[in-house]
């Protein structure tokens, strides 16, 4: 018996006339994880030769909230919702969700460039320093995205899968829940392998964290494929959409009713 996705309000709190958002108390929490791992951070022998303060984190919070947020709205609206420019209010709409993580990762490099230049620091330190703070910032804002039932994955081959879920947004087709997949691979095991990994100092000359950062990625998504995503990587997601994907589950019955075999269009 397959799951049901819950759909939950996606207001978590009212306080009078303000409501906020599930979707931006994860953003939040991510950013407070940001700040709690950096203190650490900050703290090791090797990162603390190379003066990094208080300040520098607090800085570097404010230019990356803003990559995040800028770069990741613009970019759900470019890659996949072209159609808010018809009604550019939606676009700072950003509490009902739709934020590109390609956009967001761009607004970072941005923002962290723009940081390292104004405080005259080498780039690729910055990017180093900052590595294994991301991942579990990612798995928050991956739960936002399940909390909001987006990113239902492809409908799955074996209905028995104990969690195959259904999103009532969708169709009626048992889905992988990749959210959620991609919140335990590419954020909660990213870091877990990551920042034991930072706790040593760089060779000279080297950015280890960062070079280990996209190896690691890179080796997970051979050897722990994310099934429910399909082979999307490298283009926008349409096989994600709820239009697309109920498209399929409309197809889908529709050969099987003429005894016919069926192929995702996507």
């Amino acid at each position: 018996m397959p799951l049901m996705h819950p759909m939950p309000d996606p207001v978590a709190i009212h306080l009078g006339p303000v409501a906020i958002h599930w979707y931006g108390l994860m953003y939040v929490l991510a950013f407070a994880m940001f700040i709690a791992l950096g203190r650490v951070r900050i703290k090791q022998p090797h990162i603390a030769a190379q003066g990094w303060t208080k300040e520098d984190l607090d800085d570097m919070l404010f230019y990356g909230m803003l990559g995040v947020i800028v770069g990741g709205r613009l970019g759900e609206v470019f890659f996949y919702q072209p159609e808010m420019l018809l009604t550019p209010l939606r676009i700072f709409k950003v509490w009902e969700g739709g934020m590109s993580f390609h956009g967001g990762f761009l607004g970072v490099l941005i923002g962290m460039a723009l940081w390292a230049r104004k405080r005259k620091r080498n780039l690729l330190d910055v990017y180093d320093f900052i590595a294994p703070l991301v991942p579990l910032g990612y798995a928050a804002g991956r739960m936002g995205n399940f909390i909001n039932a987006e990113l239902p994955g492809r409908v799955v081959s074996d209905p028995n899968l104990p969690w195959a879920m259904i999103y009532p947004n969708v169709g009626p087709m048992p889905r992988h829940p990749s959210a959620i997949y991609q919140m335990l691979v590419d954020g909660i095991l990213v870091f877990c392998i990551l920042w034991p990994f930072a706790q040593g100092p760089s060779s000279p000359g080297g950015r280890r964290v960062v070079r280990a950062a996209v190896r690691l990625r890179a080796f997970l998504h051979r050897v722990v494929p994310h099934p429910g995503l399909g082979n999307h990587r490298g283009r926008p997601a349409d096989h994600l959409r709820p239009d697309a994907v109920a498209a399929d589950d409309h197809r889908r019955h529709h050969h099987a009713g003429m005894g016919l075999p069926f192929k995702p269009a996507r």
